[in-house]
């Protein structure tokens, strides 16, 4: 298979993933948007890390606009969580497999709490 684009052209070129991370309006936590995987876990974590370094008792982590995460995008929230110091971390709007990869490996974890979509 040739690097072509239909009838001959210029080959495609597939964009890479995007990840949008910004703080939340009026109350403690981040705003994500885009997508959770090997490109953009850096951001991800780097925005986890600024997160776990603010949080008091309770963070939030709105993820609307976020369509998808992978498993070590979601290991990466669990271990944050899991060294927070106290308090609880609310996810909010997650995308669908945030909470079963959750359920599957952190079934017992109850610093993060999901408000579904």
């Amino acid at each position: 298979m040739d690097a072509t684009g239909p009838g001959g052209g210029p080959p495609r070129v597939r964009s890479g993933a995007v990840l949008e991370v910004g703080p939340l309006s009026g109350r403690p936590g981040l705003r994500a948007s885009g997508e959770i995987s090997v490109t953009t876990r850096p951001s991800w974590e780097k925005a986890l890390t600024e997160l776990s370094r603010r949080h008091t008792d309770v963070s939030y982590v709105e993820l609307s606009g976020v369509r998808f995460v992978d498993v070590a995008g979601v290991a990466a929230l669990a271990v944050t969580a899991i060294n927070l110091p106290g308090g609880r971390v609310v996810v909010e709007q997650p995308p669908p497999q945030l909470p079963r990869v959750l359920e599957m490996f952190w079934p017992s974890l109850r610093r993060i709490e999901v408000a579904p979509r």
